[in-house]
């Protein structure tokens, strides 16, 4: 990561949720639960309307590089001037492949190309939306699907985010259902959150 990253992320996120700007997280992705074991969820999700934009980098790098790009544009960095509340969570993916939803998957340790995306509010659509002055932030409509979802607490870490991941593939095969997309890492905390209070996520589309 290049250095001076960190601090401008850490220092947008700051803002962010505690208050420094008209910008809080104030709104989750809508969902109702249709299958709960434990740590897993079968979850339906309303339509999402998202800003994304495509970064290289390793798993743990790509959100962070991402970041203030969306960031501008919800603080005022559009057509309109228009500030947009931040919402949650933060998604990230592997770009390169048709996935559907906000936000995560990695190649073996490798840099790739990553999707990362802020979840717009419900109050806006794809047609309300102002657009984006950065070419490389887009707007982009994502239907209803269903996901499968574990929930995970602890460190931002390829690691972790690996061993989740592999916990929810297996729960997927063992509940009979079919996956359909890529994995999404999903993100709800700003970076100076203890970890044992973070909230992780990993979402798969399926059938």
């Amino acid at each position: 990561m290049r250095r001076d990253a960190k601090p401008a992320f850490a220092l947008a996120v700051l803002f962010l949720f505690m208050g420094a700007s008209p910008v809080m997280a104030i709104e989750e992705a809508s969902y109702t639960v249709e299958r709960k074991q434990g740590r897993f969820e079968l979850r339906d999700y309303a339509p999402q309307t998202v800003a994304e934009t495509v970064v290289d980098g390793c798993l743990e790098d790509a959100g962070n590089r991402a970041f203030n790009r969306l960031f501008r544009y919800i603080a005022g960095d559009n057509q309109s001037r228009a500030q947009i509340a931040m919402t949650a969570p933060v998604g990230q993916e592997r770009s390169g492949e048709k996935i559907a939803m906000t936000a995560p998957v990695l190649q073996e340790g490798l840099d790739s190309r990553w999707t990362v995306s802020f979840m717009m509010p419900t109050s806006y659509s794809l047609e309300t939306l102002p657009e984006p002055d950065d070419a490389s932030v887009a707007l982009r409509a994502i239907p209803a699907r269903r996901m499968a979802a574990i929930r995970y607490r602890g460190f931002w870490s390829e690691k972790n985010y690996r061993r989740n991941l592999v916990a929810l593939e297996t729960w997927i095969k063992e509940q009979g259902v079919e996956p359909v997309g890529t994995p999404v890492w999903a993100r709800y905390n700003p970076p100076f959150t203890p970890w044992f209070l973070r909230r992780n996520e990993i979402l798969i589309p399926v059938e």
